[in-house]
């Protein structure tokens, strides 16, 4: 019996949640420079909390063992959530940097870390919201078109 290929994807997404949190962590523990109190670098850390512990553990399990907590618009409303979440912080953060050839200590180089795991995690969730969307959509298209069906059995009775 394969695995599906989600379960990889959402462990890989939990990984890198995981590498955010410390890496992020790091910098907010080190004091020295003035990015250890930004908003910016405390928002990934609450992301890469988000993404490990709430959205991606949901979108984990709850299809599989709590059927009635994953609603067909729950699912793709966290999927899109979490991308655009994800879109906003590596973005934000990389805006913030100085260039590569400036960035010599390990604060910086943390956040050029964070940088680019954010943008894997953002590519990540742009695929797997794309599946869940479609997901959706064709869910919807069946339930229109077995109506459908009914109706138009029920016209030549």
């Amino acid at each position: 019996m394969a695995m599906p290929w989600i379960y990889a994807v959402r462990l890989v997404q939990i990984v890198f949640g995981l590498i955010v949190v410390a890496l992020t962590a790091y910098v907010i523990s080190t004091f020295s420079y003035w990015w250890s109190f930004s908003d910016t670098v405390n928002f990934l850390l609450f992301l890469g909390c988000w993404t490990t512990f709430v959205a991606t553990p949901y979108l984990l399990a709850a299809p599989i063992y709590f059927p009635r907590l994953a609603h067909r618009f729950v699912i793709p409303a966290v999927e899109v959530i979490t991308m655009i979440f994800w879109f906003a912080g590596f973005i934000a953060i990389g805006a913030q940097l100085p260039a590569p050839a400036y960035c010599t200590w390990g604060g910086c180089r943390a956040l050029q870390a964070v940088t680019v795991f954010g943008a894997f995690e953002w590519v990540l969730f742009v695929v797997t919201t794309y599946f869940a969307v479609m997901d959706l959509k064709d869910h919807r298209h069946s339930g229109e078109s077995a109506q459908k069906t009914q109706h138009n059995a029920h016209l030549g009775v």
